[in-house]
């Protein structure tokens, strides 16, 4: 490992820019490391809140340490070569969540999903994701639309409008259907098991036994009395270790 790695937060479709999220990952950086006994300066912080230059990041060689959303790890563990090490306990939601899929009010009512239907999803990055670990039970033909968005209310909108489109919703963002104005409009028709929120990751096996035991040990450690100001401000209340479930087999 470099004299000084990277730990690369990756959060596509999810608002905020770099410049914003900054300070806060610098802070989780540097409490991390504190709270492992690493050498002080050793761990770096970049936020990337694209897909596509966020694997260019991990695929860079001072790149140690991935902290995506689940939908990430998915689609991109096996290129990347992710280690699960942590599972982020996040503020209002927990350590898991569930998807909602929300269809227009008795146009769907549940599967098979057609082929003519486009699912628009802040995860729509992650194929893989959607078909095996979040919407398993739908057996989606090979064919269907599936496509990223982080503009949710314009996707709802279209939902209740009647247009072939169905959203898929993380735990939070289901949590403000009845909020809306139209909520009468829409339907949940499905529901995923509980999966993970986010994951810390070794990339590539980069980190050392050692460090790694000790980082993990330190991470599972936070919001527990130590940490905290280095969490709340990523909404984020600890972490606990990973139970990454089996994505359901492709049909």
């Amino acid at each position: 490992m470099s004299a000084v790695a990277t730990l690369v937060f990756c959060a596509p479709g999810y608002p905020g820019g770099a410049g914003d999220a900054q300070p806060f990952i610098d802070q989780f950086a540097k409490a991390a490391v504190t709270a492992a006994a690493w050498p002080e300066g050793s761990l770096a912080a970049v936020y990337d809140p694209s897909e596509q230059s966020g694997l260019l990041k991990l695929g860079g060689p001072d790149a140690v340490l991935a902290f995506v959303p689940f939908a990430f790890f998915v689609q991109h563990a096996a290129e990347l070569h992710l280690t699960p090490l942590a599972q982020a306990d996040v503020a209002g939601v927990g350590p898991q969540e569930r998807w909602s899929l929300v269809a227009k009010a008795g146009a769907v009512n549940g599967p098979p999903l057609t082929a003519d239907y486009t699912i628009l999803s802040v995860a729509g990055y992650a194929p893989e994701f959607i078909r095996h670990s979040a919407l398993p039970a739908w057996s989606l033909p090979p064919d269907v639309r599936i496509e990223s968005t982080g503009q949710l209310l314009s996707a709802l909108r279209r939902v209740a409008a009647g247009e072939h489109v169905v959203a898929l919703l993380d735990q939070t963002q289901a949590a403000a259907l009845p909020t809306l104005p139209f909520a009468a409009e829409l339907k949940v028709v499905g529901q995923s098991p509980p999966l993970p929120v986010a994951i810390v990751a070794i990339v590539d096996s980069r980190v050392p036994a050692a460090r790694a035991k000790s980082l993990q040990a330190a991470l599972l450690k936070m919001g527990h009395g130590a940490g905290t100001d280095a969490l709340s401000p990523l909404r984020l209340q600890g972490f606990v270790m990973p139970q990454i479930p089996r994505p359901a087999p492709a049909p």
